[in-house]
């Protein structure tokens, strides 16, 4: 088994005095590495670190009341994923630009990962829809998933125009780990569209119940593992730090990629300028 545990987590719950819960996670979170946002709204957290000192950082966040029924998304890596820990203060756990839009008032319920798989299976008729960046998706996603071509979560509002169609038509939405849902479905439940579900726990949980049937390619993560595959393991797909891109690895064969310098992608761009 690899030695890193990595972690991904998010729960909405009701924070305050943030200034102050912030030192707390720096003190609690020394020997791990990642992110963890802290909003009024809730935390989001991406954390890998060895597995004995990751667990001991979520058996104390779990026995706190707020967090206790966090859902927790576990994977192994070789090596830890981030080059450093880094605790944030946000207005959101992800950023939405609908000032007003209440998550709470049009719920939609979570489908669980076998429910979908099931649905698959069985030749069910349903939209399901990519709440995720353009990138992401072409990266990999389910089969028959709709693209809205998002540049990023704050354009998902505005893209729902594509989808009106199917407003009569049973709809699941799915992300990475399920964050963006929770805010993309009651959303869409509030435009009109009279069956939405959510994939509960995303492509993370879905990989680690189902693995990678019905899902075509690979699952971008934000992180240096940039994706993983239906077994939750690293693949050999990289970015460009140079224009961002995702290359796969006939992409990291070219004479035209230079680790940190340019990629297929850019080269030419770069020549041009």
């Amino acid at each position: 088994m690899s030695a890193i545990l990595n972690v991904a987590a998010y729960r909405f719950v009701q924070l305050e005095d943030l200034p102050a819960l912030r030192e707390t996670f720096r003190e609690r979170t020394r020997a791990l590495k990642g992110t963890v946002l802290l909003t009024p709204e809730g935390i989001n957290m991406f954390l890998a670190g060895v597995a004995a000192e990751l667990e001991a950082f979520i058996s104390w966040l779990t026995a706190d009341a707020r967090f206790a029924d966090i859902a927790i998304k576990r994977s192994r890596s070789d090596e830890i994923p981030f080059n450093r820990m880094l605790v944030k203060l946000k207005k959101e756990i992800i950023t939405f630009h609908q000032p007003c839009f209440e998550r709470t008032a049009h719920p939609a319920p979570q489908l669980p990962a076998s429910e979908l798989k099931k649905w698959y299976d069985e030749g069910r008729e349903f939209i399901i829809v990519d709440t995720r960046n353009d990138f992401e998706y072409r990266v990999g996603t389910f089969r028959n998933a709709v693209n809205l071509k998002l540049h990023s979560f704050g354009d998902f509002a505005a893209a729902t125009e594509q989808l009106k169609d199917y407003r009569d038509m049973p709809i699941v939405t799915f992300c990475t780990g399920g964050i963006r849902c929770e805010k993309a479905a009651p959303f869409m439940a509030g435009q009109g569209f009279s069956q939405v579900y959510q994939l509960q726990g995303g492509i993370l949980k879905y990989f680690e119940e189902c693995g990678a049937a019905h899902y075509d390619g690979e699952c971008f993560v934000f992180d240096k593992r940039v994706a993983l595959d239906g077994e939750l393991k690293p693949t050999q797909t990289n970015m460009c730090f140079a224009c961002r891109s995702i290359l796969t690895p006939e992409d990291q064969q070219s004479a035209d990629y230079v680790l940190g310098v340019s990629c297929p992608h850019c080269v030419h761009k770069q020549a041009v300028a």
